[in-house]
């Protein structure tokens, strides 16, 4: 068995889906998994399998050295344990806050743990529930970097792989944002796309092969484009936004033909335009990054 430091345990606040299969990992690693929620009854599986069922929070933070909070967003993370008694249970102890929301979220509830001598971690999930415990899980944390190598063997138990980003708290909530505007956007296209294609009479089966076809032409443009970005040279040898913005058009004009909301490639489109009034019009799409910044 993995040697775990603070005497083997762990408490988790939160037992939506993601909490649970966190704090199931943690059991089937061996650790003793104290848990609490808000709502009553989600503890009940967990319980058959080994997790002791606290009352309060009070009393799941007071049960392990490191607390793992996993909930809808930082107010929720507040309710729970900016109050007296749990504030107080937690003083010396470790929080890390797995829970999504903003980079100055992040840096704010780390400022008040240090003002309550708690020490404390932020950290992200980029994968869903079913790859937790599994080698397919991935986790990005953020923080003092001595934090986070103490609590690493048993923060391992979760599976997969654990990338400690720097001790910018906000670092890990940072790279959670940008990845997860990439999904977003990409889900609303692909949305949109099977909306047009609909409209059209393809159906979204027949569509869904040749839409795997472009996700798999990505992961080189995507390095490409970082490349760019970080540089400042915006290649636009193979593919100019003058043709990237023609193609745009096309996409927008079928749309409202058939009276689906294009709202989305019109802002693509826009952006694109922009970048060719300023005249750049030779330039690689990533321009754009450009664009939309204020500086």
């Amino acid at each position: 068995m993995t040697s775990y430091t603070e005497h083997s345990a762990v408490t988790v606040l939160g037992l939506g889906p993601m909490g649970r299969a966190l704090a199931g990992a943690f059991l089937d690693a061996g650790l003793r998994t104290a848990v609490w929620n808000r709502t009553p009854g989600k503890e009940q599986e967990l319980v058959e399998r080994g997790a002791v069922s606290t009352r309060s929070p009070e009393e799941a933070v007071a049960a392990s050295r490191l607390t793992v909070v996993c909930v809808v967003n930082y107010d929720a993370v507040d309710a729970i344990v900016r109050r007296g008694a749990v504030t107080d249970a937690l003083n010396g102890r470790t929080i890390t806050n797995l829970t999504a929301d903003t980079p100055d979220r992040a840096r704010d509830t780390a400022a008040w743990a240090a003002e309550h001598g708690i020490d404390y971690l932020d950290g992200a999930i980029m994968t869903p529930t079913t790859t937790i415990g599994t080698p397919g899980a991935v986790f990005l944390h953020s923080g003092p970097e001595d934090l986070y190598r103490r609590h690493q063997p048993m923060l391992n138990a979760l599976g997969g792989t654990h990338t400690h980003l720097g001790e910018d708290i906000g670092r890990a909530a940072a790279y959670d944002i940008a990845l997860l505007d990439i999904f977003w956007t990409a889900m609303a296209g692909y949305a949109h796309a099977l909306a047009v294609a609909k409209a059209e009479g393809v159906t979204a089966r027949e569509l869904a092969p040749f839409a795997k076809g472009i996700g798999a032409i990505l992961p080189p443009i995507f390095e490409q484009a970082a490349e760019e970005v970080d540089s400042g040279r915006f290649s636009g040898d193979d593919n100019p936004i003058t043709s990237a913005a023609s193609s745009m058009a096309h996409i927008v004009h079928t749309s409202e033909a058939h009276g689906i909301d294009a709202g989305v490639m019109r802002a693509a489109e826009g952006l694109a335009r922009r970048a060719i009034g300023r005249g750049h019009g030779t330039d690689g799409f990533l321009r754009i990054t450009e664009i939309m910044s204020p500086r």
